[in-house]
């Protein structure tokens, strides 16, 4: 059954909800295929696994090529609940992802339009792109985040 792009986003809410517990910044990622089913999901854990490339769209890329046993993962959309930074914007371009779904702009990292605009650019592959779904939520989490990290 395919769910809404909402209903989706919910579910990388859930993921970035496990990440704010474990003390990582609360980014959650699914990965969709054109079914409608969730074949990968993430979120961060840079501090965990110590490294500096364990984003919650890395780690999710990577978790849905080995699933389908395929480095193009065409027919794919990619919720995450903050705008991908240049890394995971790269990924999502390499990985060759139909659709980018995600909910809060990163006005610090973001590579889709906060700070650059990656998929402006004439790469081989270029996602369709839909921002701001469930963006305030995707927001709170992560001002609570970093509101509990300064002490507020």
């Amino acid at each position: 059954m395919i769910l809404t792009d909402e209903e989706y986003m919910e579910k990388a809410l859930a993921l970035a909800k496990k990440a704010f517990e474990m003390g990582e910044i609360p980014v959650g990622a699914i990965v969709v295929n054109k079914d409608g089913e969730i074949i990968a999901e993430a979120y961060n854990e840079r501090e965990t696994l110590i490294s500096p490339t364990a984003h919650a769209e890395i780690l999710a890329i990577e978790r849905a090529a080995k699933a389908l046993k395929s480095r193009r993962l065409s027919d794919c959309t990619l919720y995450v609940t903050l705008e991908p930074c240049p890394m995971c914007a790269g990924a999502v371009i390499n990985a060759c992802i139909k659709r980018l779904v995600y909910g809060a702009f990163d006005e610090k990292n973001g590579a889709c339009v906060s700070v650059a605009a990656l998929f402006d650019e004439k790469f081989t592959h270029i996602p369709r792109v839909r921002s701001r779904v469930l963006e305030e939520k995707c927001g709170k989490i992560l001002s609570d985040f970093f509101g509990k990290l300064r002490g507020q």
